[in-house]
């Protein structure tokens, strides 16, 4: 279960991604099969060449990857999702959602 998104963030990801952008979304998560993990950050792109690059460059699992058109997206979890956002310097989303 996702909340803790405004309407107009995800509009803005929905948009950067269509647009073949790397974009980050993070917001609240609950998911039974991951206990302990309260946040996501989906970083999506349509461009799935780009995306498994990016991953690659991470050392993040490209197979992982969700093929979901026409948002795909990999889902950051735990203490990498907050090693790459502080890599990619987006401090609003690691202080609005305590993960600093």
């Amino acid at each position: 279960m996702a909340f803790g998104v405004k309407r107009e963030e995800l509009n803005a990801w929905k948009e950067a991604v269509s647009r073949g952008e790397i974009a980050f979304l993070t917001h609240f998560w609950l998911d039974p099969r991951f206990p302990g993990i309260t946040t996501v950050t989906k970083v999506g792109c349509s461009d799935l060449q780009r995306l498994t690059s990016w991953c690659i460059e991470h050392d993040l699992p490209p197979q992982y990857i969700h093929n979901r058109s026409p948002f795909p997206h990999f889902d950051l979890l735990g203490p990498k999702q907050r090693e790459i956002l502080q890599q990619e310097e987006l401090w609003d989303q690691l202080e609005r959602f305590r993960l600093g």
